[in-house]
């Protein structure tokens, strides 16, 4: 059986937003600087020491709000944003193309496929991905789902409908 879906991605700030959020809070460094800015507060509250509260606060308060500037500032200087992507997913692969601009990423060359509330994230490198707003794939979520399962090993591929 073949199995082929297109559809168009109209990026905006909030889905990178999503994207940047998960793509930090699930690395090893996002995890170590929730974890100190959460070890900050509990000092705070154990030793009564405002230092210790302001610490914290802003190591996890800084962090969101870099990446929602950070989104809307890419959103502003990436020209590629500005028009929508068109993307087809085949048997071989990714293409997404802009204007005559066509670029193609083999389905053994990604590195994982990940899902937040928002988008179906795949990664085309250990930073650099596909985002695949659900708002814009609509109803075909669950084939985009399974063509990505299909032709990804399963131990690369942690998607949530």
């Amino acid at each position: 059986m073949c199995m082929e879906i297109e559809f168009d991605v109209n990026m905006n700030s909030n889905i990178l937003y999503d994207y940047m959020l998960h793509h930090t809070y699930n690395s090893f460094s996002g995890i170590i600087g929730s974890a100190v800015g959460a070890l900050f507060l509990v000092a705070a509250y154990m030793n009564r020491q405002v230092i210790f509260l302001i610490a914290g606060a802003v190591i996890l308060i800084y962090q969101p709000w870099s990446l929602f500037l950070k989104s809307k500032q890419q959103m502003l200087n990436n020209p590629a944003f500005k028009k929508p992507l068109h993307y087809k997913l085949t048997e071989e692969g990714i293409e997404v193309s802009q204007d005559d601009q066509i670029q193609n990423q083999k389905w053994e060359d990604m590195h994982k496929a990940v899902s937040t509330s928002n988008s179906i994230i795949v990664y085309t490198s250990r930073v650099n991905a596909c985002i695949f707003p659900k708002k814009d794939i609509g109803e075909d979520k669950y084939k985009v789902i399974e063509i990505i399962s299909t032709h990804m090993p399963p131990n690369k591929v942690r998607i949530r409908s």
